[in-house]
Formats: structure tokens, sequence, C-alpha cells
């Protein structure tokens, strides 16, 4: 009996960690399902607002088509799931938050929180900046190149897949401030570095944006650009941390050269 003891005790935080894993995944998927069947009934509505920056472009008289039957059905629901997730991550990330959070120190937490913050708003911006400066450029664009005779008529799924791509690409873009300031934070790169690499990393940009991005110098540019003055952010936010905390450890040091003090 006193053999399996130990065992038993060991097991045991394995599995209440799993238990609460499982309980914080099924909030995570009631609170997408929640979302979604509130948006349900607007899934037409979704789709005619996220497609307006792409109709307006459209010359006089022409539409957006449907090629596959079920599309004009299928294709609004996607995007209605996709909204529901994105509209959901608040309470993901919260829920990953409290799973995390028991581990982490105080100190840490006054870190964590903020880039907590940061990233769910970064990550909204980010599909924003694409929404309202980046899709109305890119569309103009693609309306005036179109050949004579040729009638510019967007198959409605295309176009989903074509703006999921851009609305996840720049909102994952949007999140290198917090990565950079966590890279800092952890030890694993310093401030100094990352300056010194900082051709290489606008470079990067620039590939990053041409792998990410459809095959357009505009949308590749308007990615790039933002990633590269995101990344100046970051740096400056991770050195004014790392200054912070260099300066928090500076102050709980005790001073070496005072002799101690001797009451009489």
């Amino acid at each position: 009996m006193s053999d399996t003891t130990p065992e038993h005790d060991q097991e045991m935080p394995l599995v209440s960690h799993l238990t609460e894993l499982r309980t914080r995944l099924l909030r995570c998927v009631v609170a997408v399902f929640l979302i979604f069947a509130g948006l349900f009934y607007f899934t037409q509505k979704i789709y005619t607002l996220v497609s307006a920056p792409l109709r307006q472009y459209l010359p006089e008289g022409a539409t957006m088509i449907a090629t596959d039957v079920a599309s004009p059905f299928l294709t609004p629901f996607k995007l209605t799931m996709v909204v529901a997730l994105f509209l959901a991550m608040p309470v993901i990330l919260y829920q990953i938050w409290g799973f995390i959070a028991p581990g982490l120190y105080k100190h840490e937490k006054r870190v964590a929180v903020p880039l907590l913050i940061s990233s769910i708003v970064l990550f909204y911006g980010g599909m924003a900046f694409a929404y309202f400066l980046v899709f109305p450029m890119i569309f103009h664009f693609f309306a005036s190149v179109t050949p004579e005779g040729v009638a510019m008529m967007t198959d409605i799924s295309s176009y989903l897949d074509f703006v999921m791509t851009l609305f996840f690409a720049f909102g994952v873009a949007f999140e290198i401030p917090v990565a950079v300031v966590l890279l800092i934070w952890i030890g694993v790169v310093d401030v100094a570095y990352l300056r010194k690499i900082r051709p290489y990393v606008i470079i990067g940009c620039f590939v990053v944006g041409m792998v990410l991005t459809p095959p357009d110098v505009f949308s590749q540019t308007m990615l790039a650009v933002p990633m590269w003055l995101l990344f100046e952010a970051g740096l400056l936010a991770g050195s004014l941390i790392r200054k912070r905390s260099d300066g928090e450890v500076e102050d709980d040091t005790p001073p070496q050269d005072q002799p101690p003090t001797v009451q009489p």
C-alpha cells in the first residue's frame, strides 16, 4: 500500500491540470458557439459588409458571382464562423491566461497582463488596418489594371479566401511588438543584438510580406512596412522594460561598500 501512495500523489496534479484544461477548452468552444448563434441570422449582411471594399470598385453593372451551387449559403456561413472565432479571441486568451497564471511569479504577471491585452488590441488593429486601408488600395489597383474586354466579376468563395488570408496575415504581423518584448524580457536576445540585425529584419519583413500576401507589390509593401515599424515599437518597449527590470534588481541589491552599522 505504501508503494502505490507516492505514485498516486504524483498523478493527482496532472489529472487536475488536465481537468482544468478540458474545462477551459469547453468554455472557449461554448463562447465561439454562442457568438456564432447570435450572428447566424446576419450571415448575409456580414458578407455584404466584408465584400464592400471590392464591390465599390466593380465596373458599373458588374456583380460578384457564385460558381458553386452551395456557395451562396456556405461562404457566408464560413465567414460568420471565422468572425465568431475572432470575436471570441478575448475569451480564449483569458482562458489561456487563467490556465498559466498560477505558475507565474508576481513580477511576471505585471508584465504578462499588459502583453496579453496588447496582443488582443494589436490583432484587431491589424485586421482593421487591412480592411480600412489595405483593401481599398488593393481593389482599386486591381480594378484599374483589368484588361480591356475582361469583365471583373469575382467569385464570392475566392474573395473570402483572399480577404481571410490578408486578415490573418495583418493580425499576426501586428503581434510583432509583443513577440519582440517577450524575447527581450525572457533574455533570448538583447536590445543591442536586435539593433545590430535591423537591416536583416527589414529584408525579412518584405520576405514575409511576399509569402503571406497575394502576389502583388501593393499588399506586400502594405504588410512589410507596418511590420518594420512595429518591430521598432517593440524594440523601444523592450528596452524600456529591460531598463526598469535592471533598475529593480539594482534597487533590491544591498550596498556592499558601506560597513555594517554598529549600535552602542
